[in-house]
This record gives structure tokens, C-alpha cells and sequence, in this order.
């Protein structure tokens, strides 16, 4: 895989799991804009991982 598709995976999935680790201890408020997006950058992640 290369680098670029590699870095844009992994700060992808960190940037996830950050604000989904925030919204579960009440630390960032939930809306369902912030879900859609998140649930784009997966969508994003995946899509790339399919593509290599």
C-alpha cells in the first residue's frame, strides 16, 4: 500500500475513534450531522483500503 493511502488511513481511523471516544464519555455533544460525517470518513477509509 502506498504511503499516502497508508497515513490517510490510519489519521482517518485515529480522528474517529477520538471523537467517537468523546462523544462516549460526554466530552464532545452528539448530532446526527457529526455521525453522518464521521460515518463519510469510514466510508472513506474503506473505500481506499478496497481500491489498494
Amino acid at each position: 500500500m502506498p504511503t499516502g493511502t497508508s497515513y490517510a488511513v490510519w489519521v482517518g481511523i485515529g480522528a474517529t475513534l477520538t471523537v467517537v471516544y468523546a462523544m462516549l464519555t460526554g466530552q464532545e455533544p452528539f448530532s446526527l450531522l457529526k455521525a453522518l460525517f464521521l460515518a463519510l470518513i469510514i466510508g472513506g477509509v474503506v473505500g481506499l483500503k478496497l481500491l489498494d
